[in-house]
């Protein structure tokens, strides 16, 4: 009778792990129920791949980076779960205003939207939230949403995982002008989405720098990159492979993985934005 029970536990417990396995990672696709067994099984980390609509030279889709960032994520819950949030395009871009397809909100909007989805996910019990940024106009910004962060309270954390720069090694590249909708982008959208890729149309416009504004370094101003790319194309997506794709996409997988991990074991950052606030609350009380 002892063992009949042992045996009884030990397909429950398979049972169980294997509908744990088999949960889905979209948000969009879980169930409720499920959903409650995501935050569980996830330890309350959830990932908002954060895109854009833009134009992406002559070839590729003005979703590229919406595209390629939710299939990195996607790809890397498969590997270490997380609750992977629906797309999301509402971030800075207003340097391609003046191609077609974009999509440009107002900043003040970008912050609310952002802060309030951010809320909305930690009232559903994501309580550890990584920001995985697929668009270079997101770069400054999403530092500064996470600095906010401790403008007032909240019981969860919110990480970013800014764009990689590409680790040594891999296949070599045939181009160094490649900023956007070149090789590199152009190679990563061969990986996860090759049908909206026309690499016969890449070389209808020019990639080029038109090098129409020169100011010295660091000096910055906002129209710099239409200076620069007018074309909203920077490099050649002729050059493009499937290889470069490839170990392009993987490293990213991977980086979110070890993101996931590290998010997950994390037991300190909570706790000191908790002391953050409130010692910000009696600031003459603190001692050095």
């Amino acid at each position: 009778m002892a063992l009949n029970r042992l045996i009884m536990c030990m397909l429950l417990f398979t049972f169980m792990c294997q509908g744990q396995s088999k949960l889905p990672v979209q948000w969009e696709d879980l169930t409720a129920a499920d959903f409650r067994a995501g935050i569980e099984q996830s330890g309350g980390v959830c990932m908002l791949p954060f895109g854009i609509l833009e134009k992406h030279g002559p070839h590729l889709p003005v979703g590229t980076d919406l595209l390629k960032v939710r299939y990195a994520a996607l790809q890397a819950a498969q590997r270490e779960y997380a609750i992977v949030f629906p797309e999301y395009y509402f971030g800075q871009i207003f340097e391609a205003r003046h191609q077609p397809g974009t999509i440009a909100y107002s900043a003040h909007l970008q912050l609310e939207l952002l802060q309030e989805t951010t809320d909305e996910m930690a009232r559903n019990g994501c309580k550890k939230i990584l920001i995985v940024n697929g668009h270079g106009g997101n770069e400054n910004l999403l530092p500064f949403f996470a600095q906010t962060q401790l403008e007032k309270e909240h019981d969860y954390v919110v990480y970013v995982l800014p764009i990689l720069d590409p680790p040594a090694g891999g296949p070599p590249k045939k181009t160094s002008n490649d900023m956007h909708a070149g090789e590199s982008e152009t190679s990563a959208m061969l990986i996860s989405n090759p049908d909206l890729v026309h690499l016969d149309r890449a070389g209808s416009e020019s990639g080029a720098d038109q090098g129409r504004l020169n100011l010295p370094d660091p000096l910055y101003t906002g129209i710099w990159w239409y200076a620069r790319f007018p074309n909203h194309y920077s490099g050649d997506g002729a050059a493009a492979t499937r290889e470069y794709g490839q170990f392009r996409m993987e490293n990213w997988e991977d980086a979110i993985v070890k993101s996931l991990r590290a998010i997950k074991a994390d037991k300190v950052s909570l706790q000191l934005q908790n002391e953050f606030f409130e010692k910000a609350k009696h600031p003459l009380e603190t001692r050095p």
